[in-house]
């Protein structure tokens, strides 16, 4: 079956290549209605502006749906993003495995499949982003962000571990797709919980198709192309040698993924963290004024764009953007962690957030700042990221080009396990709609390669960020049950219930 998959994505390819600008006028034709007169108007609703304020910046909905979910999970879990972090590390470190637990993965595993998901181009370019509109402010922003979404995360990976489904051969699927359908059913709940499911599941595949797998395919190829002028106008190829790559991996399910993340994830963060802190300790006397102008920015009352909130919003928006906390995507991979407490899955997420935005986020504004790009104009994104490193090692843009390529690749194989859980959820679990999906997958390797993308790009990225609404929604109506599974689970922890096994 392999072989037949990467022999049609082959044909593609050879077909797209003709078709590339037609192909692209098609798709950004199909996507911008859709996009102009239905996401952004409901996804990027400014509710305070509706109702007759002005605070000095846009403040969209699914940030403001984000960040209260943030802040009162941590509040109801009684700031477990804090409590929680030791055993977190315990449980990572393979302290509390029993070989005897059911499920596909390891805890450190499932982390580093979560992880491959999310670390990526928003810790490059989105940060850039961040702190061209809203100055270095935004980072102390982005950074209580990153803290508060590790309760979200919590949350929703607890659940993903409660509500998920084993078959008879041990392989599980679970989610925001079973929690929100079985959960919400037991609290006589289960139409608005069936829906929410379905437009979760719905949401998910357009997503992995778009921000999970085409965008990421459009960046690697433009970053590799810019460096390496020879690519340019190789397009397809790339595409069909990534996804010969991606599909080599994808093949073997949740194993194969997690064993590649597991590899991949910590050396593209050593790679990517590692350069940065040797920039920051090159500069290390200029650290504390850095952290003044950061503690400054985020209170000053004309910081930057739109003032504290305009600030404020910037650091949460890149946050959430980032860690995707909230969204419900990576409950998916948690679910299928070898564990029989849900919580301790829970607790190991909310690692998460801290990694991808406290600590990778940071390092990247750190060095931005440094080095005074962060004043730059007509540079942004992940361009400004590059230069600010460039200006200190000049091989940087070579290594970033090898780190945004792992970053797409890694966060393509896992983003196919999320889209495939979601579409067996919708269309029935069996080899045909397995493999249907990861097809269709490949080819769009291929198309997001070859195409300029425009609307889809939004389209996409809109689909991932809606996500946030049913789930959370859930979120709220469990999280209950959350809590008391939480204050059991550290009860066994202190009787010695629950036991260390190394």
């Amino acid at each position: 079956m392999k072989k037949q998959l990467l022999l049609f994505t082959a044909m593609m390819t050879s077909f797209i290549s003709v078709q590339a600008e037609t192909l692209s006028e098609t798709i950004d034709g199909f996507f911008k209605p859709l996009v102009d007169n239905y996401l952004v108007p409901v996804i990027f609703w400014d509710p305070i502006k509706f109702f007759g304020f002005d605070v000095g910046a846009d403040v969209p909905i699914v940030v403001i749906w984000l960040v209260f979910g943030a802040i009162y999970f941590t509040f109801k879990m009684k700031f477990i993003n804090i409590r929680g972090f030791k055993h977190a590390v315990g449980l990572v470190k393979g302290d509390y495995d029993d070989p005897n637990d059911k499920g596909e993965v390891s805890h450190f595993q499932a982390l580093t499949t979560a992880l491959s998901a999310t670390v990526g181009l928003g810790n490059i370019a989105g940060v850039a982003i961040a702190i061209s509109i809203g100055g270095p402010g935004a980072t102390f922003w982005l950074i209580v962000a990153g803290l508060l979404g590790m309760s979200a995360k919590f949350v929703e990976c607890t659940l993903g571990v409660k509500y998920r489904k084993i078959d008879a051969n041990g392989e599980v699927s679970g989610g925001p797709m079973y929690y929100l359908r079985d959960g919400l059913a037991k609290y006589k709940m289960g139409g608005l919980g069936k829906v929410l499911a379905v437009l979760f599941a719905i949401l998910c595949v357009g997503g992995s198709f778009g921000g999970g797998n085409m965008f990421q395919a459009n960046q690697a190829y433009a970053q590799l192309s810019g460096q390496f002028p020879v690519l340019a106008g190789n397009g397809p190829m790339f595409g069909l040698i990534l996804a010969i790559l991606v599909g080599a991996v994808i093949i073997g399910g949740i194993k194969s993924i997690a064993n590649v993340t597991e590899k991949v994830v910590p050396f593209m963060a050593a790679l990517y963290v590692g350069t940065a802190l040797i920039i920051i300790l090159l500069n290390i006397t200029e650290i504390g004024n850095v952290f003044v102008m950061i503690f400054k920015g985020a209170f000053a009352p004309d910081a930057a764009f739109g003032g504290v909130i305009g600030v404020l919003i910037q650091g949460f928006r890149r946050a959430a953007f980032s860690n995707e906390a909230g969204v419900g995507s990576a409950s998916i991979a948690h679910a299928a962690a070898k564990t029989n407490e849900p919580v301790s899955e829970g607790i190991v997420a909310l690692l998460e957030p801290f990694i991808d935005t406290v600590v990778i986020c940071t390092m990247t504004a750190l060095v931005l700042i440094i080095t005074g790009f962060h004043d730059v104009q007509g540079v942004e994104g992940a361009q400004m990221t590059s230069q600010a490193f460039g200006s200190v090692f000049s091989w940087f843009p070579y290594l970033l080009v090898v780190a945004i390529f792992l970053f797409a690749f890694s966060t393509m194989v896992s983003w196919s396990y999320y889209g495939l859980k979601s579409w067996e959820f919708l269309f029935g679990k069996s080899k045909l709609s397995e493999y249907s999906y990861k097809l269709l997958f490949l080819i769009f390797i291929v198309i997001g390669s070859s195409v300029k993308l425009g609307a889809v790009l939004d389209f996409s990225d809109m689909m991932i960020l809606a996500m946030a609404f049913p789930n959370i929604l859930g979120l709220l109506i469990l999280s209950k049950e959350v809590r008391l599974d939480l204050d059991t689970y550290f009860d066994k922890l202190k009787t010695g219930v629950i036991k260390k096994f190394k």
